[in-house]
């Protein structure tokens, strides 16, 4: 797998669900169907496939326990994470906490991030970039990647 690729558009039903567009279901690994869903950086969710996840909780296992800033970063990203299933439709439940915390109503936006799949509000994830200039994100693509060899 070369990693997620694409932004779909999806719909909350009054239980919290959702049905994985089709063509992201093609993009998991080999059918993976159990997931771990947490909060993001921003406002919105991150859906990991379990490989994914176990290897992120691997680097976070050999974190200095005893340093307060581990402390606090382990405390907040790993608060709420859970565990989820596609059902037999395709759907994903999405727990109320999380829900709330990226503040999901109905429409949602799924917008993959290579081994991770962001999960936004369609209209915050519009306003994102209504609010970020094509000068902007030339300047965030010189600084991110201008020390890195020359893509040709």
């Amino acid at each position: 797998m070369i990693g997620f690729l694409g932004e779909y558009e999806s719909t909350l039903d009054s239980k919290g669900r959702f049905l994985l567009p089709g063509g992201l279901k093609k993009q998991l690994p080999d059918g993976e169907t159990h997931l771990v869903i947490s909060r993001g950086f921003e406002k919105c969710l991150n859906l990991y496939p379990k490989k994914t996840w176990e290897t992120i909780i691997g680097r976070i296992n050999e974190l200095d326990r005893f340093d307060p800033e581990v402390r606090q970063f382990k405390r907040y990203f790993l608060a709420g994470a859970t565990e989820v299933e596609l059902d037999s439709a395709g759907r994903m439940l999405l727990p109320p906490s999380l829900k709330e915390h990226a503040g999901l109503n109905k429409d949602i936006l799924l917008s993959c991030d290579i081994d991770k799949i962001d999960i936004w509000d369609v209209n915050v994830y519009k306003e994102f970039f209504e609010n970020f200039s094509a000068d902007k994100f030339s300047e965030l693509a010189k600084k991110v990647m201008g020390t890195t060899t020359v893509i040709k």
